[in-house]
Parts: C-alpha cells; structure tokens; sequence
C-alpha cells in the first residue's frame, strides 16, 4: 500500500520534479485550488494597502492610530468571530459556512466602498471636533480618538484583517486540509504559495489603476464627496474585490460538483476519520511551553518576527504619509509593495526550497533574523538622520539626488520586501520542520500551543509595545520620536530571535541525529 502511494513522487525527474511535480490527472484539483488562493490573497492586499490608506491618511490620524486598533480592535474582534465560527460550525454545513462568510465579506465591502465610505464626510466627526475632544482627555488617548472619530475607516481596518485570518485561514487551508491527501500535500502546498504570490502581483495593478482614476477625477474637477478623487479610486477597488469573491465562490462550487465528487481525486473516508484539532487554552498553552525548553526557544523565534515586523512596517507607514501626503499616492507606493513581495516571494520561494535541501535546517532558519536585523539596521540608522536633519532635507547620491524621506521610504520598502520574503519562503517552513523531530503528544501539544501564544498574543506584541510608548509619551507623540527608544528595543527582539535559534538548532540536531 506505501508503495502505491509514493509511487507518483517516483515519476518525476530533472527539472519537472523541481518546478511542477504535479501530474496532469491532478490539475482538475490543483489549478482550481491554487486559483482560489491567488484570489483569496488578490483580495486580502487590495483590503490590506486600502485599508492603511484611508486609517493612516484619515483627518487628524496617521500610522500612530494602526497599534490601537490592531490592540483593541483586531484581536477581540477575532476571538469573537471564532466563538460564532464555533456555533456555526455546530448547526450548518462547512459548504453554506463558506458561501455564508464569504457573502458577509462582500456585503461589508459592498456596503462600505459605495454607501459609507462617499458619505465619509457626512457620518464622520469634524478635524476641529477631534481636536475639542483631545484638548478634555488624557494625552495617552490622542491617537484612540481618531479611531473613533472616523469610525468607519476603523471598521473597514478590522474587516480586512479578519478577511485575512478567515478566508485564509480558515475557508481555505480547511478545505485543502479536507480534499487534500497526504501525499499530494507534500507537492501542493508549497505551489499554492508560488500562486498565491501571484495575487499580490495582480492586485498591485488593480491598486495603480484605481490610483490613475482617482488623480484623474481630481485633475478634471468632477470627483465626488472628496476632492482628491479617492471615492471613485476606491470604488473601482470595491469592485475588484466583489468580482474576485464571486470567482472564489464559483472555483469552491466547481470543486464540490467536479472535484469531491470523483472518486481518483477524493476519498470521501478521510472526512469521516478526520481528528479534530487539538485546542489548549492560554493557560495550558502556557504550561506546556514552560515544561518544554525545545518549546521556549520556538516560543522565542515566533514572537520574534511577530513583535518586530509590524513595528518596523508601521514606522515604515508614517514616513510613507510624510513623502506622499495625497491619498491616491500614497496607495500607488502600497502596490509597488505588494508587486515586489510578490515577486520577490515567488523567486525566494524557489531558492528557499534548495537552501532547505542543501543547507542545514540552523542556515535557513537564520536567513530571516538576520535580513531583518541588516535591513532594520539601516532603516534605523536613516530615521535617527531624519530626526537632526528634517524629512525634506535634500541628499546627493552621486547620480541619484533626493530627500531624507524619500530614501527612508526606499530603504523601508527593501526592508519590508525582504523581511516578508524570506519569512514566507523560509521562515514558515523551518518553523513547520521544527516540529517534526517531537514525539507525538508533545508535537501535538507543542502546535497548539506556540499558536495560541505566539499566533494571537505575539501579533498583538508588536502592537502593544508601541501603543503603550505612545500613551506613555502623550499628547501628540508620532512613531519617529520614539524611534530611540523603540528602534533599539526591536533590534534587540531581534538579537534574542538570531540567538534562539542557535539554541533550538542544538537541540533540533540532537533529536534529528541519526534520522
């Protein structure tokens, strides 16, 4: 029986076992799925760049107000939704718990891009009633006010995170989980990934037509509600995202009529000897990581990128306001993102999967804390320049002449395409590959644990540390006043990040020795 399964690994050779092992009887299951991730991705970077967008650039707010609302709004919201996941899960199908959410989704998205949104103006307070309101409260609560003053902006924030979390996490990766065999998973996942990146590419386009519509409302004095044209920008954005949801739909509807219903493709047995996951509350998951060093130090490495990026992308954010103040901009530079971690992604991902073969699991682990330690670095090195000389200094290159901004706002971008590349090619898989060598009670434990707390709590970390800065400071205090304080508390995260891994690679050797 073993030999029949592995016997279409067997099939492959040269460069076709490298760059497409996937035999043609299985592009019936293959192409729609990897389709259903592009898309899936396709809409979670026009909602997340949208969102940073209308959050950061809305009146009196700016980068400052993200850590508050990933704080305080993101994660209750989250752990909301999961308890009525939970329920539903209890009364319906995962088949109409997938058209449901998805329809949700659209009519939030819907809802908001050609009702709430135009009427922005009208629903949201006034600049001059958020300064009123900030000159009777404690300055910890300057940047909160924004928040709720343009509450729908706030909502829109938390919506496009959970579509990231949800339809991600959950509609997707359960359905691949369900219809997906063991052995194909070996050869999918990875090619999922490489397609979904695509997304980002594409999505990158939609953003910079949306962009050139907005300036070019606003150029011939027609737009409508704001004066920078950003309505009919955003509502061409809305639509891309209720098409691509409705090619989500049709993709899953084809795989239930032609895909589940084929008995070479799906084994309906593996539905019904499925396990549940294992669950542990933050209590127990804390227990179990403090009985377990190996644990620890993986708890370690996980919070480490988890705190660190999102404080680095959203300093990075507010030097991106002070360089194009103009939102339709501003969204242009959020695309040119999105297309070079894409690109970027979809080349790294090639090169991490032979770092994986050829190297040793502690090399490929250190590739992301170290890029993110030399990238940050700079980043750093720049903002405390920008702090004595002013953002709009001017600086000579040699064949290049620019501003301080400019090139912070560079620099940051290599940072953030760097820092996300490599995590999705190679942090991901070496975290994956760290749980293999455990014996099965602690490997189940262990999961589930380091994805209670390091998954929920450690992408609130980030959050909360700037958060607490900035209450701390008052008043309006902005994240590049806090970078002498905040730049190296994040570069040494991320030393204990370089060194917890030396730690877990002694101990990943010793269990794998021999193996």
């Amino acid at each position: 029986m073993s030999a029949k399964v592995e016997q279409p690994d067997q099939e492959f050779s040269g460069l076709r076992n490298i760059l497409w092992p996937i035999h043609d009887h299985e592009m019936k299951k293959f192409i729609p799925m990897g389709l259903m991730m592009m898309f899936i991705l396709f809409n979670y970077t026009l909602m997340r760049d949208t969102k940073d967008v209308l959050v950061v650039n809305a009146p009196r707010s700016g980068a400052e107000v993200l850590s508050f609302l990933k704080l305080i709004g993101v994660l209750p919201c989250a752990m909301i939704f999961m308890v009525i996941y939970a329920k539903l899960a209890n009364i319906m199908s995962s088949e109409k718990i997938f058209y449901a959410l998805v329809i949700f989704f659209m009519s939030f998205f819907a809802l908001f891009g050609f009702v709430l949104h135009p009427l922005g103006p009208v629903l949201h307070v006034s600049p001059e009633t958020i300064d009123a309101w900030r000159a009777d409260i404690p300055n910890g609560l300057y940047w909160p006010v924004a928040a709720v003053a343009n509450w729908s902006y706030s909502l829109y924030y938390i919506m496009s995170e959970l579509w990231g979390s949800v339809a991600i996490g959950v509609l997707f990766w359960q359905f691949a989980n369900a219809t997906t065999k063991v052995n194909e998973s070996k050869r999918f996942y990875a090619f999922y990934g490489l397609i979904g990146n695509i997304g980002l590419v594409l999505s990158s386009g939609c953003l910079n037509v949306g962009s050139r519509i907005g300036n070019a409302m606003k150029e011939s004095n027609t737009t409508l509600g704001y004066r920078d044209g950003y309505v009919e920008n955003l509502g061409f954005v809305t639509l891309c995202i209720l098409a691509a949801c409705c090619i989500i739909m049709y993709l899953y509807n084809w795989m239930q009529r032609n895909v589940l219903t084929d008995p070479k493709l799906f084994d309906q047995s593996q539905v019904k000897t499925k396990k549940s996951k294992l669950k542990l509350s933050i209590g127990e998951s804390f227990k179990c990581i403090f009985k377990s060093p190996y644990l620890g130090l993986l708890l370690m490495i996980v919070l480490g990128y988890n705190i660190c990026m999102p404080c680095v992308e959203l300093i990075w954010k507010s030097q991106l306001k002070i360089a194009f103040p103009d939102r339709n901009d501003y969204q242009s530079m959020m695309a040119a993102l999105s297309f070079c971690t894409g690109i970027f992604t979809i080349i790294f991902t090639v090169i991490g999967m032979n770092i994986l073969r050829r190297c040793s699991w502690r090399f490929a682990a250190l590739v992301t804390p170290i890029m993110f330690l030399v990238t940050s670095a700079i980043f750093f090195a720049l903002l405390s320049y920008t702090r004595v000389a002013g953002p709009f200094e001017p600086i000579n290159l040699g064949v290049l002449s620019t501003t301080v901004v400019m090139l912070t706002v560079g620099i940051g971008l290599i940072q953030n395409v760097c820092s996300k590349g490599t995590k999705y090619s190679l942090f991901d898989s070496t975290k994956q590959m760290a749980y293999i060598p455990l014996d099965p009670e602690l490997k189940g434990k262990g999961q589930a644990a380091i994805e209670v707390v390091g998954g929920r709590l450690g992408k609130s970390g980030g959050a909360g540390i700037v958060s607490a800065l900035l209450s701390i400071a008052g008043g309006g205090a902005t994240l590049l006043s806090l970078t002498p304080v905040l730049g190296p508390v994040i570069l040494l995260i991320a030393i204990l990040w370089v060194f917890a891994v030396f730690g877990l690679n002694k101990k990943f050797t010793a269990l794998t020795k021999g193996a």
